[in-house]
């Protein structure tokens, strides 16, 4: 079966920086719903359609194509005491946008002179990215599946 609109689509892959350098890689095989759900990156859900289980893609990704330009204004300074006596680089914390309603995720960056600043950008923003996948698997998706848009039982969502 090829890779289509409502497809479930299984597949490992590997993320390199624009050096070739390894960032990241699934741990297990990942299962999307396929067909403009946003469960992929779009560049990718496009490089695998018509795409069959034992397929190969490689998909170039600029910033705008994968995860954003790097925004200085996603940048935040805190008062330390904000935060827990153990803080440390690289923890993350999630806040609620009262605007948007939208969940933003933040990365301490700096501790120093009582403030913390912390980087509300994607960890992998503003980065040329090579994405390789392998087509593990494609079957239909259930009836369910489509109307809820995400995958359901092994490797997709639990209700």
């Amino acid at each position: 079966m090829q890779i289509q609109q409502n497809s479930v689509v299984t597949l490992n892959y590997k993320m390199f920086n624009a050096d070739g350098q390894l960032i990241d890689q699934n741990a297990a095989p990942i299962v999307y719903l396929h067909g403009g759900y946003d469960n992929i990156l779009p560049a990718v859900e496009a490089a695998l359609e018509n795409k069959k289980a034992g397929d190969q893609v490689v998909v170039e990704l600029s910033p705008e194509d994968g995860f954003g330009e790097y925004d200085a204004d996603y940048m935040r300074e805190e008062e330390v005491s904000a935060f827990p006596p153990d803080i440390e680089i690289g923890m993350q914390f999630e806040t609620l946008d009262e605007t948007t309603g939208e969940h933003l995720l933040f990365t301490v960056r700096a501790i120093e002179d009582g403030k913390v600043t912390l980087d509300g950008n994607h960890p992998l923003a503003g980065m040329h990215i090579r994405f390789e996948t392998e087509v593990l698997e494609v079957r239909a998706a259930t009836d369910e599946e489509v109307a809820h848009g995400h995958v359901h039982g092994e490797g997709g969502h639990h209700h």
